[in-house]
């Protein structure tokens, strides 16, 4: 996976370094998405694996499928993965630019689940302490995992801190197996 994340990266640094200079992060970020979702549909991605059509074949009818909701960037750009047979590598270019966008917008999505619904409270009380320590604005994700038992798991980025009752539990049975 590694592997991917490094041929990926130059893709993603280019494609945001050209919605940033066009002012267009939005825009790309839509894009990307749509790209990234149709080529994972059943029958697209058959047809995106398959040995019979060339690469730019490929990323033609990926153009034709979604061409109400990309721009001339978007198709070229999808020509540019074509060229260099890089199809594949759309989902990570998309996880990239996301990535590199939330870090301009000073932003970070945080995924928590909790065994329990948080209350308004509780929620502003973790936005607030989390802002102040990533110092970021943060958009919360909250689930429900009855089976963490109590507290919760918070995502942040590469960040995770697990405060659940399950998570604690298999701490201790951790050090006493060590022991």
């Amino acid at each position: 996976m590694a592997e991917l994340a490094t041929i990926a990266r130059p893709y993603a640094n280019a494609v945001f370094d050209i919605a940033k200079s066009g002012g267009a992060l939005e825009d790309w970020s839509r894009m990307l998405g749509v790209l990234a979702s149709t080529a994972q549909h059943e029958t697209v991605s058959v047809l995106l694996t398959s040995p019979d059509l060339s690469p730019m074949a490929k990323a033609g009818k990926l153009g034709e499928l979604c061409a109400d909701e990309i721009d001339d960037q978007a198709r070229k750009f999808l020509l540019a993965l074509a060229d260099h047979d890089r199809l594949a590598l759309l989902n990570e270019i998309v996880a990239q630019f996301e990535t590199l966008r939330a870090e301009e917008l000073r932003s970070l999505d945080v995924k928590v689940t909790a065994a329990y619904e948080l209350s308004a409270a509780q929620t502003d009380a973790l936005v607030t302490a989390l802002r102040k320590k990533f110092d970021k604005e943060i958009a919360i994700e909250s689930t429900v995992d009855a089976s963490l038992m109590g507290g919760a798991i918070i995502r942040a980025g590469d960040v995770v801190i697990d405060g659940s009752v399950r998570g604690r539990l298999t701490k201790l049975v951790d050090a006493l197996v060590q022991v």
